[in-house]
């Protein structure tokens, strides 16, 4: 039991770490809504992992199924882990670095426009 202990500290220290680094609006898709973040979250604990998050939801289901010695919730928390490995790689992640991306562009585009009116003026 107190391998679960630990297992829960971990696994609860990286989701809490990572909700109070994103804020409310960074963990609740709010870039899906136009509400980016100023710069990529460096801090810990993604200075760590890059799904802290994710990482410490199954940290916390292997933890709760050992803790109940279940080997369904174990099966489980392997799915959710292969879950979110899938969402990351193939549809959040592409988006992300694709909504920054469009996002610096403009901010590029909008800073070169103002220079070169300063300039006409």
């Amino acid at each position: 039991q107190m391998f679960c202990y630990f297992l829960f500290s971990i696994g609860t220290l990286f989701v809490l770490s990572s909700f109070w680094r994103l804020g409310i609006t960074g963990t609740y898709l709010g870039d899906y809504f136009g509400i980016l973040m100023k710069e990529k979250v460096t801090g810990f604990p993604f200075n760590t992992l890059d799904n802290p998050m994710y990482v410490g939801s199954v940290i916390n289901l292997v933890a709760a199924s050992l803790w109940k010695g279940s080997p369904t919730g174990l099966l489980l928390a392997f799915w959710a882990h292969i879950v979110y490995y899938v969402v990351v790689k193939y549809f959040e992640g592409p988006f992300t670095t694709q909504i920054y991306a469009r996002r610096d562009a403009e901010l590029k585009k909008n800073k070169s426009t103002t220079n070169n009116n300063k300039k006409n003026k």
